[in-house]
């Protein structure tokens, strides 16, 4: 009986009364997929090739501005690309040139080699101020972030309407101010950790400490962040 309620109700799809049939739509594999493309290869050309590149540039012993110039060129089209096709200027080009420019900055100080590994902090510690100065506009840093990895996973229609509820949700706001009040604390802990090592670590080992340290650092900060954003009903 049931198997006969179902085919009586089904659309007839041969015969001369036979409705339209409705083609397959994609389903949500794919556009995920196409997401996840989209997102590395905005982490990989506007974070890692920009800043990667200018280290080990400088590594290889060319000059700061001349690393920051090449690295520069990497970012800069993305920036014209979202300022052109989407009509803003995307926040992590953006955050990735002020490390850099902040960076060749603070490559005029010269001194003794704890000097020099100190410098290095204040590419962190302007990050952090920089993040966390953002709390004090109607932009904060993880609004305009969250939107270009929404962006990137599933498209600008679903990114505007995420953006969106920061107008109609007080709660989202409160979410997006804690977790950008968390990211910039974090930038400044890492900045302040890697003050004390260069005052009280063996200098040669300086180096390899700040890298794990950075590591376990940023694992802590996408580690909370992941936990929290799942916890709280912010992603798509």
């Amino acid at each position: 009986m049931n198997g006969e309620i179902m085919q009586s109700e089904s659309p007839r799809t041969t015969g001369p009364g036979a409705e339209p049939a409705t083609p397959p739509t994609a389903g949500p594999g794919p556009r995920r997929r196409s997401g996840r493309r989209r997102l590395i290869e905005s982490l990989v050309f506007e974070l890692a090739l920009p800043l990667g590149g200018y280290y080990v540039m400088v590594g290889l012993g060319l000059s700061q501005w001349a690393a920051l110039t090449i690295s520069g060129v990497v970012a800069l089209p993305w920036l014209v690309h979202g300022l052109v096709k989407r009509g803003r200027i995307e926040v992590m080009p953006v955050f990735t040139l002020v490390l850099l420019v902040a960076g060749a900055l603070m490559s005029v100080v010269t001194g003794s080699p704890r000097t020099l590994l100190v410098r290095d902090s204040w590419l962190f510690g302007v990050a952090g101020l920089w993040v966390l100065g953002s709390l004090a506009t109607q932009r904060p840093f993880m609004l305009s972030a969250g939107r270009s990895v929404v962006a990137s996973k599933v498209g600008e229609e679903a990114a505007t309407a995420w953006a969106g509820r920061w107008r109609t949700e007080p709660v989202f706001r409160h979410h997006l101010r804690l977790l950008t009040a968390v990211w910039g604390a974090g930038f400044l802990a890492d900045a302040v950790l890697r003050v004390v090592f260069a005052c009280t670590l063996p200098v040669s080992t300086v180096p390899l400490v700040n890298s794990l340290q950075w590591l376990a650092v940023l694992g802590a900060l996408f580690g909370f962040h992941y936990w929290y954003v799942s916890r709280h009903d912010l992603k798509v």
